[in-house]
């Protein structure tokens, strides 16, 4: 039967609810148990695959092709799991099955109400989590915070959830925030103490009360919050603030979290196996390097737009023992008159950039492709990165002055990059791009080949526009290899310079499979070739 744990959060968000589930999840599968992730949103967007990434970050995409939280990021690295379109469930989604149902008469008829329609819906989505997945113990996160009343719902059905399976099969984690007073020189309970209060009001009993603060909590001020939380101080967790979120699992193991949930469970506590996690904090507290790399964006006012290209980034590093120090610019600021690139770039040992869409800041990417193909230093171009490298090739190689994207230009002359064909019929935007995995075939003696060490990958996809095979003819004659297509479409995936140290772009994600103990591919290369050309600059 599977067990269920539930994560929720108090006082303010931003406390790390997603790494405490995270943590859990990968010290569970360390026990032995086959674990699953899903992530709850309060918002009302069907799924953010439609927000800008400024509000909410980035838009992570599953095998399956379904545009999730970024939190599902961090819950694929931590237990190096692939999750599917049951992790990422938002009050938008949770309506709109209610209303669909209730247009089609599923409902006989009857008035549709929160309760019981809608906490039904909610709890059915946990169900299939558990039941699609197989896994032994499912752990979701309730995002928000205890109070919100777009969140009330949510907990309303996580009261009822407990009821239907018993304490024996469910297990609450609250996270809340322990202030530390300078003045008075003081941690202060109160605010987990409201908090708790807030959660009981709802109906729920918390079973463990992770606290996140600055310093060590203490007996004391251990045996405080767990007097007015009604658990033994044991239940207590303190998540005290690390300048690496890798620390956090070890950190949970040393106070035991993960057998304090078995025992509730009735489950065996087997030996746990965490040789790979210790080794890899082992390294990140060992690097003896560093390489900076130039992450040109248009997102860049919030890094965790990015979140899943730094994390990339930094596992890259940890195979060199080396750290990556990512030098962030905003792709808007090179199109300035005047700016003077090899002052931005000079210390810089590698250029990437990400996805993106939409036409501002374009030209500044172009500009820092161009660079970094015409200084030789290394380039890792990714989605919309790829499009770039294609029409900055077109445009100063190609001679194709006014190459460019349908994207950008609906009426440019050269579109090397254009619409897909399945997109022109397109009216909703939401769930609409060519999402999730496809295959791609290698050619043999390119780079890419070299990097991954097969002829055939799948890799996670987003986007809606695509290189433009009327023109690969002509970039191929004057050098750009097309070293990864798809076997059915005929899309091109990856390209390639070979006159170049370093020069490669996808038209996928690879960022989204990269795990902090097992890097990317093709992150592992560019790190690799930075790593030289930083030696060789000096």
């Amino acid at each position: 039967m599977t067990k269920f744990v539930f994560v929720t959060g108090g006082v303010c968000s931003g406390l790390g609810k997603g790494i405490t589930a995270s943590s859990i999840a990968l010290l569970l599968k360390a026990k032995g148990y086959k674990v699953f992730m899903q992530k709850f949103d309060p918002y009302m967007n069907v799924d953010p695959g439609t927000m800008s990434p400024i509000q909410h970050g980035e838009v992570f995409v599953t095998a399956d092709g379904c545009e999730t939280d970024l939190d599902l990021g961090h819950y694929e690295r931590f237990i190096d799991e692939e999750l599917n379109y049951t992790s990422n469930i938002t009050n938008g989604k949770i309506y709109s099955s209610v209303i669909e149902k209730e247009r089609r008469g599923d409902f006989l008829g009857a008035t549709i109400q929160i309760v019981p329609h809608i906490s039904n819906e909610i709890k059915n989505k946990i169900y299939e989590a558990g039941t699609t997945s197989g896994a032994d113990i499912v752990i979701t996160e309730i995002g928000g915070t205890v109070g919100d009343i777009e969140s009330s719902v949510m907990m309303e059905s996580l009261r009822q959830f407990r009821l239907e399976q018993g304490r024996e099969n469910t297990f609450f984690v609250h996270t809340t925030l322990v202030p530390y007073l300078y003045g008075s020189n003081e941690l202060k309970t109160k605010p987990t103490q409201n908090s708790i209060i807030e959660l009981r009001r709802l109906g729920i009993q918390p079973d463990i009360v992770v606290t996140r603060a600055p310093i060590d909590l203490g007996d004391a001020v251990k045996k405080k919050i767990a007097l007015f939380g009604s658990i033994p101080p044991e239940n207590i967790i303190e998540a005290k603030d690390v300048t690496n979120i890798y620390e956090i699992p070890i950190n949970f193991h040393k106070q035991n979290i993960e057998e304090i949930i078995l025992a509730q469970f009735g489950l065996k506590v087997t030996k746990s196996d965490l040789a790979a996690w210790q080794h890899l904090l082992n390294t990140v507290e060992n690097l003896n390097g560093e390489v900076e790399i130039a992450l040109v964006g248009k997102y860049v006012e919030l890094e965790d737009a990015y979140l899943s290209v730094k994390e990339a980034l930094k596992a890259a590093g940890y195979q060199y023992k080396t750290k990556v120090k990512i030098n962030w610019i905003d792709s808007e600021s090179l199109e300035k008159e005047g700016i003077n690139l090899k002052e931005v770039f000079k210390s810089s040992s590698g250029i990437l950039v990400p996805g993106g869409f939409g036409s501002r800041g374009i030209e500044g990417k172009i500009l820092a492709c161009q660079y970094a193909r015409e200084n030789k230093i290394p380039y890792l171009g990714i989605c919309l990165g790829m499009q770039i490298a294609v029409i900055e090739f077109a445009r100063n190689v190609c001679g194709l002055s006014d190459a460019s994207s349908k994207e950008f230009n609906e009426i440019c002359p050269n579109p090397v990059i254009d619409l897909m064909a399945d997109q022109k019929a397109v009216i909703n935007k939401g769930g609409t791009l060519r999402l999730g995995n496809y295959e791609c075939r290698l050619q043999k003696g390119t780079l890419a080949y070299k990097d991954y060490g097969c002829d055939t990958i799948y890799e996670r996809h987003r986007h809606r526009y695509e290189f433009n095979n009327k023109y690969r003819e002509l970039l191929e004659s004057k050098g750009m290899v097309f070293s990864g297509v798809n076997p059915e479409s005929g899309l091109v995936e990856i390209i390639e310079l070979p006159n170049h140290p370093h020069f490669i772009a996808s038209q996928f994600h690879p960022e989204f499979k990269s795990r902090p103990t097992k890097a990317h591919p093709l992150f592992i290369s560019f790190i690799g070739a930075s790593i030289d050309y930083c030696k060789h600059k000096k």
